[in-house]
């Protein structure tokens, strides 16, 4: 008999780490983004797993970063895939604003839901039972999954070891903050011996991790300006890795035709849109999130550049046609 294992991947942006449960019937745990699809695939077949064995894909929400493999292994492999039945809702219809590829300006390759999540919902590997805990906050379809037998979390974007998932408060709310802090609330009753994210390091102290990022949603409760530097300058750099940064002179018309940059600008800063060009670009830099280099603004974090054929694609939730999403 196959014996089982749970294998962590800490990968570099622009893809979310994936955890992988090498069992009788093999689950992964997000897919990466989409320009990384062959080496998540390559990932797999080195810890002992062909693409056509998984099972099932399981994604803890639907953001580019961590579904963007599922085109991929659900067109090639037919590979099953699962998440909360409100995301998958949204993606089955195709509807503008799934994964907020629309508004963050992310490339999202077509995909189906196959099956959906509820709270407390199981997932069995054949030797182990994974539990999905509903855990909101980062997206409204937000979940958790956990592995009683060695007491592993898997919480995606909800707490990383030393950081916080940021907060889209324009297409989550602003009662994220408290969502976020009642899925912490309820984690914090487990048992966790480990904890993976869904970036950065594996978390040896999991409670440890979970107080330190309550204190933060807190903090941001007294000072909610802090949540939305927080997400602008999470979404900057995103974009700043996806296309290897931007030239001085396509920075202010790029920023101007973003959904969340307008938003924040004038509802959360109150300016507009081109007087706050130069205050994101000075937080930039003084933060050291970004710097410039030969005329570009380039992400500081380290990354790996998507090619630029893969970008030049540019498929969003808004041009699926339904007919083209795959079934099983």
């Amino acid at each position: 008999m196959k014996k089982s294992s749970i294998i962590f991947f800490e990968r570099k942006f622009p893809s979310a780490n994936m955890t992988l449960i090498n069992d009788q019937l093999p689950i992964l745990i997000d897919t990466g983004f989409g320009s990384d699809a062959k080496e998540t695939e390559q990932l797999l077949i080195e810890a002992g797993v062909s693409p056509e064995e998984l099972h099932l894909i399981v994604n803890t929400h639907y953001h580019s970063d961590h579904i963007g493999g599922n085109f991929h292994f659900q067109k090639n492999y037919g590979v099953t895939i699962a998440a909360h039945k409100w995301e998958a809702d949204l993606i089955n219809s195709c509807d503008p604003e799934a994964c907020s590829a629309e508004w963050l300006d992310q490339p999202v390759e077509p995909y189906r839901v196959d099956k959906k999540l509820s709270d407390n919902d199981e997932i069995h590997t054949g030797s182990r039972t994974l539990k999905v805990l509903y855990t909101p906050g980062h997206t409204l379809g937000h979940i958790s999954l956990y592995e009683p037998e060695d007491e592993i979390l898997i919480c995606g974007d909800l707490f990383h070891k030393n950081d916080i998932g940021w907060l889209n408060i324009f297409r989550e709310g602003v009662s994220s903050i408290q969502r976020s802090m009642e899925s912490l609330d309820r984690l914090s009753t487990l048992s966790i011996r480990q904890a993976y994210s869904g970036h950065g390091p594996q978390i040896e102290n999991p409670l440890a991790a979970i107080d330190a990022a309550r204190k933060r949603f807190e903090k941001w409760l007294r000072m909610p300006g802090k949540v939305s530097w927080h997400a602008c300058k999470r979404i900057f750099s995103f974009t700043l890795i996806i296309k290897n940064g931007l030239s001085k002179e396509e920075i202010d018309n790029y920023l101007l035709n973003c959904g969340w940059f307008q938003d924040f600008a004038r509802y959360s800063f109150q300016l507009q849109p081109e007087e706050f060009i130069q205050i994101l670009l000075d937080e930039m830099i003084r933060s050291g999130a970004a710097c410039w280099h030969n005329n570009h603004l380039i992400a500081t974090t380290p990354y790996q550049a998507p090619q630029k054929k893969w970008m030049n694609k540019n498929i969003k939730p808004k041009d699926w046609k339904p007919q083209d999403l795959l079934h099983n």
